[in-house]
């Protein structure tokens, strides 16, 4: 039976400077200017129309994504936070992150957002040699970082979150391993780790740079690992780490499969209706003037439709095995809907090979499961 869990709003904001060519989010490059007023009133619009499906309900975190968000200047985030807590029941202690990058020209200083509302940063840092940043294209370097990091600590957002990237091209385990050091020496609450992968329809897939070998790469990952754990921090995800209770609210309601509003190009939401016996996905349109046309025609959706019991059970697993402490059996059946009997067999398959260890409610990663977690992940694929 299902019932109701945690619910979040993520706000995609989607001009950038430049893109970068391993990019494959729905962003944009800036061409002069963008339509940042009109586009905040789309995005309260779109919101609006929302509403029926999550009347009474507590929003929990608020992720401003893009893009590079902090484009939009703090009285435009500002008037989008008195929009939402306008229409939405907002938690007394609501996560609100807005997401930057260095070589960005703030519109604002971060003091201007933290008045504004926002409690989090997450900053695009991807590494502190800024010869590995012009690999992979990126518009900032090491002077910029340290400003950008400067400023948040003066706006006196302590809750913040470094984002590195390792396996860059021709970068060395040294150099993976300095990158932990030096943005761990900036004394962040939170960091997250991402292994560069080559997506299609990015200037890479189109031209591969040479990339590290496979057994470079897990050693990158382990020696970052050991850093981060000597430094206190908790690997709880896959790709994310942060001292205690400073886990991203936001990310961590994904992971456990809770539901999220989508609002913006492109946006992505997951609603549970329970008297409907149903998980819906709805997907935005995706080009920031195709979709702000749809909305004012009343209809900003390119899809709208529920899920199998199939799709549910895989979405399930698929965000819950990203969990360093595992799969939560209690919260299957209520946010799936499916008897945990239609997944039994699977899971003893997955126990049997090794992948995972059944432990009072939980299923944990053995080692082995943890290193090849995409395997196990494919047990539950519809």
């Amino acid at each position: 039976m299902l019932s109701l869990p945690p619910l979040s709003l993520y706000v995609h904001l989607p001009w950038c400077v430049r893109k970068c060519p391993y990019c494959d989010f729905n962003s944009h490059a800036v061409k002069g200017d963008f339509p940042a007023e009109a586009y905040v009133d789309a995005l309260l619009r779109d919101l609006e129309r929302d509403l029926p499906l999550v009347w009474g309900r507590t929003v929990h975190s608020i992720f401003f994504g893009g893009g590079t968000p902090s484009l939009f200047s703090a009285a435009q985030i500002e008037r989008l936070l008195g929009g939402f807590r306008s229409m939405l029941r907002l938690a007394p202690d609501v996560e609100v992150t807005l997401e930057a990058n260095p070589g960005t020209t703030e519109h604002d200083s971060f003091t201007a957002y933290r008045d504004a509302g926002v409690n989090r940063v997450s900053l695009g840092v991807q590494s502190f040699d800024d010869d590995l940043l012009r690999r992979i294209g990126r518009i900032h370097g090491r002077r910029e970082i340290d400003r950008a990091i400067r400023s948040i600590q003066d706006g006196g957002i302590g809750n913040f979150n470094i984002d590195l990237m390792f396996a860059l091209p021709g970068q060395s385990l040294e150099q993976a391993a300095e990158d932990v050091r030096l943005a761990l020496l900036c004394r962040p609450a939170h960091l997250s780790q991402y292994h560069l992968t080559i997506e299609p329809n990015t200037a890479f897939h189109a031209s591969p740079p040479p990339l590290p070998a496979e057994d470079l790469v897990w050693d990158m990952q382990e020696a970052g690992a050991e850093l981060l754990g000597d430094a206190g921090f908790c690997g709880y995800e896959v790709s994310a780490w942060a001292v205690s209770g400073r886990e991203c609210r936001h990310n961590f309601n994904y992971w456990e499969y809770g539901d999220y509003l989508g609002i913006g190009a492109g946006a992505h939401g997951k609603v549970t209706l329970p008297s409907d016996d149903a998980v819906r996905r709805r997907i935005r349109k995706r080009h920031p003037n195709a979709w702000m046309e749809a909305v004012s025609a009343g209809d900003s959706l390119a899809e709208d439709r529920e899920l199998s019991a199939e799709e549910r059970v895989f979405e399930f697993f698929l965000n819950q095995l990203r969990l360093r402490r595992g799969v939560n059996i209690s919260q299957f059946e209520p946010r799936t809907g499916v008897p945990w009997r239609r997944v039994a067999e699977r899971v003893r398959q997955a126990v049997e090979r090794g992948l995972l260890e059944e432990r009072d409610d939980m299923l944990l990663h053995s080692e082995t499961g943890w290193r090849f977690n995409n395997e196990v992940q494919a047990v539950f694929l519809p």
